[in-house]
């Protein structure tokens, strides 16, 4: 089994795979339908199994994200369903929630009430959901293509998934939110031909680009969101978001930094007198 994985993973390489090694063990222990740390217990693979894991490789060495070949993306300690159609989560946003586990984990059981805009695969609001509990979580999505993905890994939060567009959901809910925190479309439309084919021929366009200077998006979200406001962005972007969320009304406003010490999201508050979905 190391043997096919080490040639496997030399093809990987050659692709342009940023991590082949891990790529490979990856790709072979989804065939095999078992765990990467059983593979080492392994003796070989049938004939079969070898066909399915060339297919499976030439498909990645093409640019197709791994995320995809799997159905599976991991986030913090959640193992999402993921496909064509929806956006596929980084690491890169995992700061974020650890923030908004820490703000709500200090706050009393009535304020908890939390709103994941441009939920795509849910991987936010499933991370609150599960390391956590004791929320009261909506997640509202826009695009069709995202939507069976975002009920399949929330089924079982007791999260209320709402298809629509974050301009206007959850009227029901206006000044009764706690927390909005949203991994909104942020990249210029300008730098499209800038992106990887891995990343612009698969994730979606909807949660990829936002207007000519990418932060159309979140000129929307400080319009609607009131009470605490967690908003990703682009790491060039946090001089022009602080000023956003600043500008619309929020205080105590924060610039943070990734896993990677870029800076990658803002917070802020903001109390009932602002916003549409505010405290």
């Amino acid at each position: 089994m190391t043997e096919a994985a080490f040639e496997i993973a030399a093809v990987l390489a050659r692709s342009g795979s940023p991590s082949p090694g891990p790529e490979a063990r990856q790709l072979v222990a989804h065939v095999l339908g078992v765990d990467v740390a059983s593979l080492i217990r392994m003796d070989g693979v049938t004939p079969a199994q070898r066909a399915a894991i060339d297919a499976l490789v030439a498909r990645r060495a093409a640019g197709e994200p791994l995320q995809h070949l799997t159905g599976e993306a991991h986030f913090r300690y959640e193992t999402l369903s993921v496909g064509p159609g929806v956006f596929i989560p980084r690491p890169e946003t995992e700061v974020m929630v650890g923030w908004a586990l820490d703000q709500l984990a200090a706050r009393p059981a009535d304020r908890r009430r939390v709103v994941e805009l441009c939920a795509g695969s849910g991987a936010i609001t499933a991370s609150l959901a599960h390391e956590l509990g004791g929320l009261e979580l909506h997640a509202v999505e826009l695009s069709d293509a995202a939507l069976p993905y975002l009920r399949h890994n929330l089924a079982g939060t007791g999260a209320d998934v709402v298809h629509g567009d974050m301009a206007d959901a959850l009227p029901h809910l206006d000044g009764r939110v706690d927390l909005v925190i949203v991994n909104p479309p942020y990249i210029p439309e300008t730098h499209r031909a800038l992106l990887p084919s891995d990343v612009v021929d698969h994730d979606p366009g909807l949660a990829l680009f936002s207007g000519p200077d990418g932060l159309d998006a979140i000129r929307t979200v400080v319009r609607v969101a009131g009470g605490l406001l967690a908003t990703e962005h682009d790491e060039s972007h946090a001089a022009d978001v602080v000023e956003l969320v600043t500008g619309a009304g929020f205080v105590a406003t924060t610039s943070h930094r990734d896993l990677t010490g870029r800076p990658r999201f803002v917070t802020g508050v903001r109390g009932a007198d602002g916003g549409r979905i505010a405290p």
